[in-house]
């Protein structure tokens, strides 16, 4: 595979679950056969693991729900039905994804500046957490 499609941002929301419609198109890419090689290996991982945590459901079920869905509002609906979430408690998810690196995590800040060296993006001082890396290197900010 040499062309990278980019799932969507993690900022993107569905259902008022933030980083949810990315998680998704990683698992429609990964069931295609097209989720580049730099995805495969966090694939229900990092921050797909956070949504999962705070969601309760498990990789599994979401491979199978996206496996058996047509459209992302199939997905939406069964979140709906299946995910028994307070605003609040979406919020803090969204919260706790955009607060990464928390502070005081020093090995989780040199990663963030390791991995913007490697993507030569190491004169961003506007990057402060992973969301925004991940922006940054899948080039929509």
């Amino acid at each position: 595979m040499s062309e990278i499609i980019y799932p969507r941002s993690p900022r993107e929301t569905m259902d008022g679950w933030a980083h949810l419609p990315r998680y998704i198109d990683k698992i429609r890419l990964h069931l295609a056969g097209k989720l580049h090689a730099d995805y495969q290996e966090n694939l229900g991982k990092g921050f797909d693991a956070l949504w999962l945590k705070y969601a309760g459901v498990t990789h599994d079920q979401m491979l199978d729900v996206v496996k058996r869905s047509i459209s992302d509002g199939e997905v939406c609906d069964w979140v709906r039905r299946h995910v028994k979430k307070s605003p609040a408690e979406k919020a803090a998810h969204r919260e706790d994804l955009l607060n990464r690196p928390r502070p005081g995590d020093e090995a989780a800040l040199a990663r963030l500046k390791m991995r913007k060296e490697q993507a030569g993006l190491p004169h961003r001082d506007d990057i402060a957490n992973f969301v925004d890396f991940i922006d940054a290197d899948e080039k929509r900010i």
